[in-house]
């Protein structure tokens, strides 16, 4: 894990996150205590679980936010779930195992995209001499393997064997003279210089695995279906033709896999799903028993019980190995707007001892939201238009007149918080976005008064506030 002290990892948070300096700073904490556990002792680490935390706010506020912000901070695996798209046991639907299974993928894209970045420069020699042998072929001969060869080929892929195809080379059936040599040279020399990346040629890839509905229900158990299948049945490749650049890019991956050895990967990604992997569990207030709306559902506190032993900690089966759960960082989250932290089930209240109340957003939050944060929504919408040609400048008014807008309407209809400024900017910039690419203005500045005049009408009209805003 990345090691950034909790000040560290605060100030990084507020580059993204306005306002929330309690749930940053307890966040922080629960992620740096990762690190000092690893200091201890092996025989007391054991004993050290992580402090999960329960978020409780109004939607729009930043919770989701703070922990995936957070995940990206110490590039840790990290995935977001809804409590209510898990059943009970016993009931069709989603168990609540599968959240970890999701990490574990999560983890697993996350090695191999450092295995491939790490084996690259070698990767993309072998695919440019493969490029070569495909823009100047050699004289092909026919392969005459008969079919007695071929059962004994496949017979010994069923064993665990090599694959034939993966032992077999064009160079076996092709003959290269010295003019053949020379052209590809000359096209080596080229490729080098980037000179035939417009180029197209032909190329067989692997035809990608269809989805496989039973494949889905056995992974949830943990079996990994697909994986069983492929080494049963001989791969299926496709022609495609593409330009020199896009072609080498399919080669580099293709060569790529070749060289991680993906055994370790798959450890490594469970190490790193057991160490540092983060779960967080929206709208858990959904499945509370004080929840009235749901009487007739599933039962919401049984789903309550079947999350109680992952953020325990237990061992999950996946089709990577067993990973544990024990010191995997649980984050829940819910507005709680008609329940409360303590209608959850005594058991797994205790689960989460960190609790944390994010508050509702205010005018002046607003401005720094829709101003300062890296690749804020004013900072979008300029880029946007930018590449019609077009300067945007906003006002100080205006940004603020905007701000007031959001605040207003989410007081007066359902607070949806930050969410609220994406629906009006939208509804703002409808014109100049729609007639953009036919502008020959190289400048626009929104006003106060531009602002007025999009937007009063539907402010003061509270029937299209609804529906509109």
């Amino acid at each position: 894990m990345d090691t950034k002290t909790p000040k560290q990892i605060v100030n990084l948070l507020n580059e993204y996150i306005i306002g929330q300096d309690e749930a940053k700073k307890s966040v922080a904490i629960a992620l740096y205590n990762r690190y000092r556990r690893t200091q201890l002792p092996k025989k007391m680490q054991k004993d050290i679980t992580p402090k999960n935390l329960l978020m409780a706010g109004p939607t729009g506020v930043g919770k989701t936010e703070i922990a995936r912000r957070l995940a990206d901070i110490v590039d840790a695996p990290f995935v977001k779930v809804e409590a209510t798209k898990f059943t009970e046991v016993g009931y069709v639907g989603r168990d609540v195992e599968s959240m970890v299974r999701d990490l574990v993928n999560k983890a697993v894209q996350m090695e191999e995209k450092e295995q491939f970045e790490r084996v690259k420069p070698q990767a993309t020699k072998e695919a440019n001499k493969q490029l070569v042998r495909l823009l100047v072929p050699g004289i092909k001969h026919e392969n005459r393997q008969n079919q007695m060869q071929q059962m004994q080929d496949m017979m010994s892929m069923l064993m665990g064997g090599k694959n034939p195809e993966d032992e077999s080379n064009d160079d076996q059936h092709e003959e290269v003279n010295d003019k053949i040599r020379n052209q590809r040279l000359t096209v080596a020399e080229q490729l080098d210089k980037g000179l035939l990346e417009d180029r197209t040629v032909t190329i067989e890839v692997e035809q990608a695995p269809k989805v496989n509905p039973m494949g889905d229900m056995m992974g949830q158990m943990g079996i990994d279906m697909s994986s069983l299948l492929n080494s049963l049945t001989p791969k299926k490749k496709i022609k495609r033709t593409l330009p020199v650049r896009d072609a080498r890019e399919v080669l580099v991956q293709e060569q790529s896999r070749k060289m991680i050895d993906y055994d370790s990967l798959y450890q490594r990604a469970i190490e790193r799903t057991t160490n540092n992997g983060i779960i967080f569990i929206d709208e858990i207030d959904k499945i509370t028993a004080g929840n009235k709306n749901s009487s007739g559902e599933v039962s919401r506190e049984g789903v309550q019980r079947d999350i109680l032993p992952i953020a325990e900690g237990s061992t999950v089966q996946t089709k990577y190995g067993p990973v544990s759960t024990d010191h995997i960082l649980f984050i829940a989250a819910g507005a709680f707007a008609e329940s409360k932290p303590s209608d959850l089930i005594p058991e797994l209240q205790g689960r989460f001892p960190i609790r944390v109340e994010l508050n509702a957003l205010s005018k002046d939050d607003f401005v720094k939201i829709l101003k300062d944060p890296e690749n804020s929504l004013l900072k979008q919408y300029i880029a946007l238009l930018k590449a019609d040609g077009i300067k945007l400048i906003f006002t100080q008014e205006a940004v603020e007149k905007i701000a007031e807008i959001a605040f207003n309407v989410n007081q007066g209809t359902d607070n949806i918080g930050a969410r609220r400024l994406s629906t009006i900017l939208e509804k703002l910039l409808e014109d100049v976005l729609y007639e953009g690419p036919d502008m020959e203005m190289g400048e626009i500045t929104i006003t106060e008064s531009y602002v007025e005049e999009k937007l009063s009408d539907i402010i003061t009209n509270k029937d299209l506030t609804k529906f509109i805003l």
